[in-house]
């Protein structure tokens, strides 16, 4: 466990057990503390996810999340002008919503010794450690919307096969043929490499000294590596960006990869990144973990996670995460989609993975979110021959009303990246594809700088310009966007024109 301050706090004072006890006989009898509804006080379970009332079964203790009924309202922010404007606006407007809200939760908690961490880009705190009571005892209370799940959960877009090697190179000139797919190479002889720009990706880990990855890492520079602000681990507190599976190496080399030499892997080896660990080495997060790492994008923290800062954030930030709701394993979708829709408030564009769940139709979002969300640029995978990857989740997605996704797709299929420690893979899966979309939006901010924080635009400019497909397949129009491509195929030539 990592003890920290700021959004990422964990209050860990603790009182005797003849306290606590006292305590929740008091919230849990007919004097019903403050900030409790009487009304709602027999009917707490409609505020509790069965998971976590399974969790706590038997005098059992669990993690869990208490999401509070107040959120804070960021309209404001799309009147703003620039993207530093936003970014401070959203970090400014959520924090300050999160410290007033949540002081009687937290002081009530304080009181129980109650270990917790509190969070700001969603108004929710994470309990560590609570029983029943302490969930009866939060759930009728007024100012809690829910109290859902916090376990632990496989992403079904991590592969649990191992990669394939790859050689040396697999074109003449070192570049990828999944590079040459989206055009990356017609934007840089243009003058844009993605230049001045800083991407964010939330996965298992990163080796940020491979070859193609070290000089791109803005935590290094050129002699000596500052990890302050462009590294966070929500899994274990290391200090130094770590990838014990491999998968995020792999995802961040398709955005950023260029060992300089005859390994250039990445669609904009001109940016730089930074990076948050979201899942361990089995490829399983948490709530908590993905809603940390998603707040450490919105404005990155110290290793110790004090003094975030909005303007040192990423323009755009992969995600290769994915949280099943089948399994009982993800929260109710209200909680992680605050969570997206307050990245893109910041004027962060959230690009996500599609799913691995094809070839049927509908299996985007089937298992839990965040490729759903009409707030994500959902992004599915294409093979060498341009044809949709079996394996890549169809649209339509019904989270919230029917909609045509994915949004866009990219290579995902045989896409050879970096891989620690210090090789390279052959790797398959919309995971794969995601990262292609983060650096082909690098490239637009590098030509086009007006852009950033207008994520909307920035996504208008992208289907406008892309490669069409047509299809009919999947409850689509024969035409686009359509279930299976959405817009099309990026074409980073076309998008970087004046």
């Amino acid at each position: 466990m990592h003890w920290l301050a700021e959004g990422h706090a964990v209050s860990a004072r603790r009182s005797s057990v003849s306290v606590l006890v006292a305590v929740l006989v008091l919230a849990l009898s007919n004097a019903v503390p403050a900030g409790t509804s009487a009304a709602t006080t027999n009917g707490w379970q409609r505020k509790v996810a069965p998971r976590v009332v399974l969790d706590t079964a038997g005098g059992k203790s669990a993690s869990f999340v208490v999401m509070l009924a107040s959120q804070a309202d960021l309209d404001a922010a799309a009147t703003l002008p620039t993207k530093l404007a936003k970014g401070r606006f959203v970090f400014d407007a959520l924090r300050a919503h999160a410290a007033r809200t949540q002081a009687p939760l937290r002081a009530l908690l304080d009181r129980l010794g109650v270990e917790y961490k509190t969070h700001w880009v969603v108004n929710l705190i994470t309990v560590l450690s609570g029983n029943r009571d302490l969930v009866r005892a939060l759930a009728t209370r007024s100012d809690v919307a829910r109290v859902d799940t916090n376990d632990w959960a496989r992403s079904s877009i991590v592969p649990t096969t191992p990669p394939v090697p790859a050689p040396a190179t697999d074109a003449p000139d070192g570049i990828g043929w999944n590079v040459t797919r989206v055009k990356a190479p017609t934007a840089w002889q243009h003058g844009f490499t993605g230049q001045g720009m800083v991407v964010g990706d939330i996965d298992t880990g990163f080796q940020w000294d491979h070859p193609a990855l070290k000089a791109h890492y803005r935590g290094w520079d050129g002699s000596a590596a500052d990890h302050n602000y462009n590294w966070f681990d929500e899994i274990a507190g290391s200090p130094t960006p770590v990838d014990s599976n491999g998968h995020g190496t792999a995802t961040l080399g398709s955005i950023v990869g260029d060992d300089g030499g005859s390994n250039r892997i990445g669609v904009a080896p001109g940016a730089q990144w930074i990076g948050c660990r979201a899942m361990d080495v089995d490829g399983e997060g948490t709530p908590d973990t993905y809603i940390g790492c998603l707040e450490f994008m919105v404005a990155p923290t110290d290793l110790q996670g004090n003094n975030p800062d909005p303007s040192k954030a990423p323009v755009a930030v992969n995600n290769s995460w994915f949280c099943s709701l089948s399994d009982g394993e993800c929260p109710d979708q209200s909680i992680l989609l605050a969570a997206v829709r307050d990245v893109r408030a910041a004027g962060i564009v959230p690009v996500v993975a599609a799913g691995n769940s094809g070839p049927d139709c509908s299996t985007i979002g089937i298992n839990g979110p965040p490729a759903q969300y009409d707030e994500s640029f959902t992004v599915g995978a294409v093979t060498f021959e341009n044809s949709l990857a079996s394996f890549s989740s169809r649209g339509p997605a019904t989270f919230q009303g029917t909609r045509i996704k994915p949004d866009m797709v990219a290579p995902g299929e045989d896409v050879r990246t970096s891989w620690p420690p210090n090789a390279y893979a052959f790797e398959s899966g919309t995971s794969m594809a995601s990262p292609h979309i983060v650096g082909v939006i690098a490239l637009v901010y590098s030509a086009k700088p007006s852009l950033l924080g207008n994520v909307a635009a920035t996504e208008r400019l992208l289907e406008r310009t892309a490669s069409r497909y047509n299809s009919a397949e999947c409850d689509s129009n024969g035409t686009f966007p359509n279930n299976l491509y959405g817009y099309g195929l990026p074409d980073a030539g076309k998008a970087v024109r004046p």
